[in-house]
């Protein structure tokens, strides 16, 4: 019998080596052993806070995958749609360390490994229908070219089944063949969302506007119910069909280690709350509350709070 799950996610892990100093990373003699991908970071950080999350991916025998489901089993997530293939290879990445809160150097190595063979014949259905929402993002569905139709079958018998869908555009432009089939892609992934969680960024280059406002209203003439944009520092900005629109400061962050994974926190604290029955602002709220957390650690996932740690901040 299928077990019920609050969350589903496709995506590529990754094992991720972070440096333990600043400067290039060529220079870098020492690494710190972490997991990377950003389907992961919000499969890890839901599980912390009680959701039943499942993850279907792809991985290969050696000890990299070996170390990122077992990782990823510690965590509570449901990995029995992972398939572990012994003529593949795990992807990995290098992370830099900086010191001034800017956007360390990643460097990845993920080309033809496991994941990037995923298509839409991995999806059990069965298994997907089991969860009441799916988180997509932009990443799963760059990898290859029979992850975007992976990522559309997803998305659409989620849809067809009234369950909810969110989806994070995630842009990776080394991924795509070009920008513009980049935006051609995302932008038809988005409209198969009921919530749409672009950056302000991100969102200038999807929609061609240049607020946070144009930039949701373009989404939500296309069918998104809720549409929120991230301001890094600024907190967000929110158009929805139940709460119209607002704006959720951001939380002061004492000093920056890390931004990479911040978006990844902010889609669980919105999506956590809002399966949790929270209302949008409040939602965006604990959104921004776990982005500012994410980016005062050094690896991706370590800042992802517990339940207790959420509740003892009133979030």
């Amino acid at each position: 019998m299928t077990r019920a799950l609050d969350v589903i996610t496709f995506g590529e892990a990754m094992m991720l080596l972070v440096a333990d100093r600043p400067g290039p990373l060529e220079q870098a003699e020492t690494f710190f052993k972490r997991t990377a991908g950003a389907e992961t970071n919000v499969a890890i950080g839901l599980a912390r806070l009680g959701l039943k999350v499942g993850w279907g991916s792809r991985l290969g025998t050696d000890s990299m995958g070996r170390y990122l489901l077992a990782a990823m089993k510690q965590e509570g997530i449901d990995c029995s749609h992972v398939v572990s293939d012994p003529s593949q290879k795990t992807g990995f990445q290098f992370k830099g360390k900086v010191l001034d809160g800017s956007d360390p150097q990643v460097e990845y190595h993920r080309q033809g490994s496991a994941a990037s063979h995923m298509s839409a014949a991995d999806i059990d259905q069965a298994w997907l229908l089991s969860a009441r929402h799916l988180h997509a993002t932009g990443v799963f569905a760059a990898i290859s070219a029979s992850t975007l139709p992976a990522a559309r079958t997803t998305m659409d018998l989620m849809r067809a089944a009234g369950r909810s869908v969110s989806f994070d555009p995630n842009l990776r432009p080394t991924l795509w063949a070009s920008p513009e089939l980049m935006r051609q892609a995302i932008n038809d992934l988005a409209t198969r969302a009921d919530w749409v969680l672009p950056g302000l960024e991100e969102g200038r280059f999807l929609t061609g506007e240049t607020t946070a406002e144009g930039i949701a209203r373009f989404y939500r003439e296309r069918g998104a119910q809720l549409v929120v944009v991230k301001l890094g520092a600024q907190g967000a900005y929110f158009d929805s069909t139940t709460a119209g629109c607002g704006h959720v400061p951001g939380f002061a962050v004492d000093q920056v280690i890390d931004t990479v994974g911040a978006g990844d926190g902010f889609a669980v604290g919105v999506i956590s709350a809002l399966l949790d029955g929270l209302g949008v602002a409040e939602a965006v709220k604990r959104g921004a509350w776990i982005g500012a957390r994410a980016v005062q650690v050094l690896g991706d996932s370590e800042g992802l709070p517990t339940r207790a740690e959420l509740e003892a901040a009133g979030l």
